[in-house]
């Protein structure tokens, strides 16, 4: 992968979408092919945030419906693919999947269905609520839905079977610049990380298997081309992979499928980024999350001697936001979208209104990264009373002397998700809406048995979050390394410890070693006492970590406990239970302290964590962040946190 041009950015108004006017060598046959991309919708169909029953007019499917009637407006040729993650990520996923949508078709592909998508590919989210769930939603999308690295899992039977259609190649009729009609063979082929077999495993294992995304592309690009395909565009439900070296079953790969002959376009997601390149003539697109944006390829295609070849000199991408933030804009929603879930919208928010106790203080995550927090504590208590209950039965006597740690992290806190991807619920009556705000994701219960010596590697990657501080350095320094998605910092409930940010991280961001010898966690004890490298624990946590084979610490440890309950659901039956919580943080983690000569360290938030700075012994508001839409705080690092008797 080389010779990476990054191209521009749009402009967001309708008067600049339209190419810049070229004219055919007389004779020649000259199409302008235009390729819309939208990924990671995750069920933000409205322009609608179900967590605080507002509009949000920086989110939404049908925000970017009128983007892409924009676009067909002004381009004479245009294809509409969706790169996965679409049935799960707000409320109305989850109100979708407890209604089991089987008297009627599904929200997200009834509007895929009025914005004539040509194709979609399954992301890892759509696993999320099993398979049956996923085969009775799809059954309402009048287009192809491509997958071709996952499959049937018969014992080895028919070793190769594809669960879903690998790929598809569809006749499209398009103009020339000369203004004469032509038909061109399209072909989409879609893949998803091979990490779903861990992420979903009791939704997956023994019905599925899935394959590295490179190889099954390599298996079927050259079976597409034989059957006459013209062009080649791949939707790849992955990151983009950096990097120059190619590693078998990685999670983000899509970069690397440039490196494959025939593929002509390629549609990136998962990650969530926001990305335009050209990597050696392949465009890659991908357009962030939530309905935000809208990518773009532009492709020319020339005919030579009877078949349509890309000009790849000609290869363009770019993106279009659903919010100028320069501007102050917005693009309206479209009306016919927002009709045609009324229903399901309305059910929604009927379904998130609904009470399960009282707080008795505000509950936010503005400060979970550099603070414990009663966003984490809330959740971290629920789990841990739930495998307690679970203890008392008979049949788990065996694991009933074993202490048990709740895992948690900080699933909304800034980061990708922007300024405003933070949980703040005001003191008072709590609603489903707000246990969902606090947990996103419809994940299930695990419980893991593990040693000290795993408790300590499983912080050791969560302490990632942080850049190295340097004592001695009297410049600017941030706290919070960006690169490390917020929810992989994991707080362990039940031992105390430090996180000392002058040792450089032990691991990147993927669970790969980096500093062998690096010890950010210090003065770790349970009871009082420091935790020994053979004390069995029990660690409550959900299907993800509690499966995986890569998360440091997790990854050694053995699942005795795969519960039939979500752990959204087990937060709201805890506070049902309890009626009154009181939202404070026992203060388990902080930081080693930092005596450095006039120490600067910061750390991006947003403006509206202003509010809670009352109180604040060690946060400070520093002013405008250089990151858009962020504020910058500071933090006294050689503040010492209230119980660090512990420590001492």
């Amino acid at each position: 992968m080389k010779n990476k041009n990054m191209t521009s950015n749009a402009a967001l108004m309708p008067n600049f979408f339209s190419s810049q006017t070229t004219y055919p060598v007389p004779g020649e046959q000259v199409v302008k092919l235009t390729i819309l991309e939208t990924s990671d919708i995750h069920m933000h169909i409205a322009d609608y945030n179900y967590y605080q029953t507002k509009i949000d007019e920086r989110v939404g499917l049908a925000r970017i419906a009128t983007l892409i009637r924009q676009m067909r407006s002004s381009e004479k040729n245009t294809l509409l693919f969706d790169n996965g993650d679409a049935i799960q990520g707000t409320p109305l996923g989850d109100y979708m999947y407890q209604s089991n949508c089987s008297s009627h078709d599904h929200p997200i592909y009834r509007v895929m269905n009025l914005l004539k998508y040509d194709a979609a590919t399954v992301g890892n989210h759509e696993f999320n609520y099993g398979l049956s769930f996923l085969k009775q939603a799809m059954k309402g999308a009048n287009f192809p839905i491509v997958n071709a690295n996952v499959y049937q899992d018969d014992g080895g039977k028919n070793k190769g079977v594809n669960y879903f259609t690998p790929y598809v190649i569809f006749d499209k009729e398009v103009i020339d610049e000369s203004g004469e009609t032509h038909r061109i063979k399209v072909g989409v082929i879609g893949f998803v990380p091979p990490h779903i077999m861990i992420w979903d495993k009791g939704h997956l294992e023994g019905k599925v298997i899935v394959q590295d995304i490179i190889q099954s592309a390599k298996r079927f690009i050259p079976e597409m081309k034989r059957e006459g395909a013209d062009i080649i565009i791949a939707l790849s439900h992955s990151g983009m992979g950096e990097g120059s070296i190619y590693v078998e079953n990685a999670e983000n790969t899509s970069a690397f499928l440039t490196t494959i002959p025939n593929i002509d376009a390629v549609l990136a997601g998962h990650s969530h980024d926001y990305r335009a390149e050209v990597i050696d003539g392949i465009p890659i697109t991908m357009p962030g999350c939530f309905g935000s944006a809208l990518g773009v390829i532009d492709l020319e295609l020339r005919s030579e001697k009877g078949a349509w070849i890309v000009n790849k000199e000609k290869s363009k991408a770019r993106l279009l936001h659903i919010y100028d933030k320069a501007a102050q804009a917005a693009i309206a929603a479209d009306p016919q979208v927002l009709a045609s879930i009324q229903e399901e919208h309305e059910g929604t928010i009927h379904y998130v209104n609904q009470e399960v106790g009282i707080s008795t203080a505000p509950i936010n995550s503005y400060f979970s990264l550099v603070q414990d927090d009663p966003s984490i504590q809330i959740v971290t208590n629920a789990q841990k009373a739930y495998v307690e209950e679970w203890l008392k039965l008979p049949e788990n006597s065996q694991y009933a002397h074993i202490p048990v740690l709740s895992a948690g992290s900080p699933f909304k806190a800034g980061g990708r998700g922007g300024a405003h991807y933070y949980t703040d619920i005001a003191a008072g009556i709590l609603m489903i809406r707000n246990v969902a705000d606090l947990y996103v994701y419809p994940n299930m219960l695990a419980a893991v048995l593990l040693t000290g010596a795993d408790v300590k590697e499983w912080l050791e990657m969560s302490a990632g979050q942080f850049s190295q501080i340097d004592p001695e350095n009297i410049e600017e320094q941030q706290l919070i390394n960006i690169d490390f998605p917020t929810y992989n910092f994991d707080i362990l409930d039940g031992v105390h410890y430090q996180i000392d940010v002058t040792q450089p991280a032990k691991y990147d961001k993927d669970g790969n070693i980096v500093n062998a010898d690096a010890q950010r966690i210090v003065n770790i004890t349970y009871a009082g006492k420091p935790i020994a490298a053979n004390q069995l624990f029990i660690v409550a946590t959900n299907q993800y970590r509690g499966s995986s084979l890569t998360f440091p610490g997790a990854k050694n440890s053995t699942v005795i406990l795969q519960a039939p309950d979500e752990n959204r659901q087990i937060v709201v039956n805890y506070i049902q239970k309890e009626k009154i919580i009181d939202p404070t943080a026992d203060d388990n983690w902080s930081f080693k302290p930092i005596y450095g000569k006039a120490l600067q360290v910061v750390f991006d938030c947003s403006p509206n964590a202003q509010k809670y700075l009352e109180g604040q012994e060690r946060i400070q508001y520093v002013g405008d962040s250089a990151n858009p839409g962020f504020a910058k705080y500071s933090i006294n690092m050689a503040y010492k946190a209230a119980k660090a008797t512990e420590f001492s």
